[in-house]
């Protein structure tokens, strides 16, 4: 059974918005890391909107810095699942999952493989609230954002943690990596 491995970067006052997050080598080089090992990404549509608008190949020469590339690469390569009742088709090596969210994501759990990547906000919180995550990993940047949207926001019920992995990155970045309590 392939876990399913969530990871998203929050300020230090839990705010997940993208444009409070400074991005750096660092941050870049674990994310890229983290999806490499990964068989596939799983996305929601409004997270899988921004990612192929920022990282579809080709870039404009010069429009990011070179230490980017190596996660653009890779993510452009990465077999990805887009969750969707909005979109009609989808493609940048995509497949579109639509609806059983709990019976899709079972199956692809089920699959032989290393695991499977999660990004976002909306789609992490429903698979939090049928118990589908095996791995929380959260990149605390040493930032306050003063503002949200915070991740699991309205959550139904407690998810009971355990801490298995810290890191701290070159920038101050903190990785923390929790799995649920059984």
């Amino acid at each position: 059974m392939r876990p399913l491995r969530y990871s998203i970067n929050v300020t230090l006052d839990g705010c997940c918005d993208h444009r409070a997050i400074t991005p750096d080598e660092d941050i870049h080089r674990h994310a890229t890391g983290n999806i490499a090992r990964a068989d596939a990404i799983i996305l929601g549509r409004v997270t899988y909107g921004l990612m192929e608008a920022g990282w579809r190949q080709p870039a404009p020469e010069g429009s990011r810095p070179e230490w980017m590339e190596p996660f653009a690469r890779t993510i452009n390569a990465t077999r990805k699942y887009v969750v969707s009742r909005k979109l009609d088709r989808v493609d940048w090596n995509s497949e579109l999952i639509r609806g059983d969210l709990e019976a899709a994501i079972r199956r692809l759990k089920e699959e032989p493989g290393n695991g499977l990547a999660l990004g976002g906000v909306t789609l992490p919180l429903a698979l939090a609230e049928l118990g589908l995550i095996d791995e929380y990993e959260f990149l605390v940047q040493p930032r306050l954002a003063g503002h949200g949207p915070t991740v699991f926001a309205g959550l139904s019920r407690h998810v009971d943690l355990r801490l298995v992995g810290r890191e701290q990155l070159g920038s101050g970045t903190v990785v923390l990596r929790y799995e649920p309590k059984r």
